[in-house]
């Protein structure tokens, strides 16, 4: 069981980082606070899939020029190739996270305008009173 464990430790590390961000998102009462939770959770999804998607005998991306030596004409060998689909979609990920960070950022900055603090409760008190 130790020895499970100990091989799939990036695992744990991930679950680590997600419970950390789904902590900040769901205890703190701070925006900026939920903000950077948010984006600490986004961020361990991100490197849960890029580990996954690597592939132990992958040595070569998949750019053919010629078939491998010892290969049959027209004839390659996939298992020899890095699969780059999950890491390219972890880069459109990479850009909706930034964009998703800097919209909550700007709503966070009219929130701090309007009521003149980032806590949640004093919020809610201040929309009830009308101010």
């Amino acid at each position: 069981m130790f020895e499970f464990l100990l091989r799939h430790y990036n695992y744990w590390m991930f679950i680590g980082l997600m419970m950390i961000g789904f902590y900040a998102m769901m205890a703190k009462k701070n925006l900026i606070k939920k903000i950077i939770g948010m984006n600490i959770f986004q961020s361990a999804i991100i490197l849960f899939f890029i580990s996954t998607s690597v592939k132990g005998g992958g040595v070569s991306v998949p750019i053919l020029q010629y078939a491998h030596k010892g290969a049959k004409a027209g004839i390659v060998d996939v298992m020899q190739y890095a699969n780059p689909l999950p890491h390219v979609l972890m880069l459109t990920a990479i850009v909706v996270m930034v964009a998703t960070l800097g919209v909550a950022l700007a709503v966070a900055i009219m929130i701090y305008r309007r009521y003149d603090t980032l806590e949640e409760d004093e919020i809610r008190l201040r929309r009830k009173r009308g101010s």
